[in-house]
């Protein structure tokens, strides 16, 4: 059982910065591909990002690519997603997921065992 606790989000204009975190715990959490996904109101949930458990590789969404930066931190069980010059289409909760490690960087939601609560990221225009 892994349990995924994301932190960050907020308020802030078009072109600023946000730092989402995720905290994972659960006595194998450390072997688990991460990933980010979000969802805006009236829109399906969207693949953002996601690195291999071993942090050596990530895969991005090819509307965030170049602006957002996905990383972890084992030992600390954390993996940080780095958002910059946001934009209001931007706006959505984000959730963090966890899927086995097998199965490499997915963009499939069905591959991932376990979410987070989500947090909610606002831009402004």
């Amino acid at each position: 059982q892994v349990h995924l606790v994301e932190s960050g989000g907020g308020l802030v204009q078009a072109g600023g910065s946000l730092r989402l975190s995720c905290v994972a715990s659960g006595r194998t959490s450390s072997m688990y591909n991460l990933g980010w996904f979000r969802q805006s109101p009236g829109k399906e949930r969207e693949f953002v990002a996601t690195i291999t458990w071993s942090g050596n590789s990530t895969l991005y969404g090819d509307s965030v690519k170049g602006r957002f930066t996905i990383s972890r931190y084992n030992a600390e069980n954390t993996v940080l997603l780095q958002m910059n010059s946001l934009k209001p289409e931007d706006t959505a909760v984000y959730y963090c997921a966890a899927n086995r490690r097998h199965l490499g960087l997915s963009v499939s939601e069905p591959s991932y065992d376990y979410w987070g609560q989500g947090t909610q990221v606002t831009v402004s225009s």
